[in-house]
């Protein structure tokens, strides 16, 4: 469901304007209470175009956004129709691409804040495990993470590790069993990701000289392959035996 919402009259005209090419739009002209009406559709999961002023959409929404991969896209337009921004979940949610087709449809600019949004990213995986950890315990980890991601095995390029698991059986054996690449990175590689990491475990860097394996390689594998500035999709998930992190750069 698509929600336009106006606050004045230059703006509402923009609004019948755009639900010519989107009939099945709902237009909220002045809608009262704002907050109340406007907080509503935004928790029922509608994408809205808001035409007002970004800080007031902020300022609104503020109290109910959760997360990039749960809100629904927000857009906003000056009430001209001149420029057209991406405001929330612009990657995870499609305000990006909506927003440029939105732009495209009343020669408007596309304002884009996030990072290079039309490349298709590069998902990495990158574990660490206890030697000799069954496949069970690195398989089920990590159809977890993917799943908490809405990725699916064929959209990963390869699983990572640090260089002593090169020989570790059941990781080559998970890369094997979904046809990954299996990559290791030696310690001095990995630490040069240590300022992306979300947590640092001095017990791991005292063992294997790097704060976090899986972060870490995901990390490195990430910009290893587009030679960008990596970013974790997935901070690091455990079980008893493994962890888990999944790393996203773009080309």
């Amino acid at each position: 469901m698509i929600r336009v919402i106006a606050l004045t009259p230059a703006g509402k005209e923009l609004a019948q304007r755009l639900r010519t090419f989107w009939p099945d739009s709902a237009l909220d002209y002045k809608p009262k209470p704002f907050a109340e009406q406007v907080q509503r559709a935004f928790e029922q999961g509608e994408s809205l175009i808001f035409i007002c002023a970004t800080g007031i959409v902020m300022r609104t929404l503020a109290p109910v956004i959760q997360n990039k991969r749960q809100d629904p896209p927000v857009l906003v337009l000056d009430e001209e129709g001149k420029f057209v921004i991406p405001l929330l979940s612009g990657h995870e949610g499609g305000a990006n691409e909506w927003g440029s087709q939105v732009a495209q449809t009343l020669g408007a600019q596309l304002v884009v804040t996030t990072a290079k949004p039309y490349l298709n990213p590069v998902y990495t995986l990158g574990m660490g495990c206890e030697r000799g950890c069954p496949l069970a315990f690195l398989e089920s980890l990590m159809l977890e993470a993917l799943d908490q991601n809405d990725l699916t095995p064929s959209d990963i390029n390869s699983l990572s590790s640090i260089d002593i698991k090169a020989d570790e059986v059941n990781l080559i054996a998970l890369a094997e069993k979904y046809d990954w690449v299996f990559h290791t990175f030696s310690a001095d590689q990995l630490s040069t990701m240590e300022a992306f990491l979300s947590s640092r475990s001095e017990y791991v860097y005292n063992t294997v000289g790097v704060y976090g394996v899986a972060e870490s390689a995901a990390l490195f594998a990430a910009h290893n392959v587009t030679g960008s500035e990596p970013e974790l999709m997935l901070n690091k998930i455990k079980n008893a035996k493994a962890t888990c992190a999944i790393g996203r750069s773009f080309p």
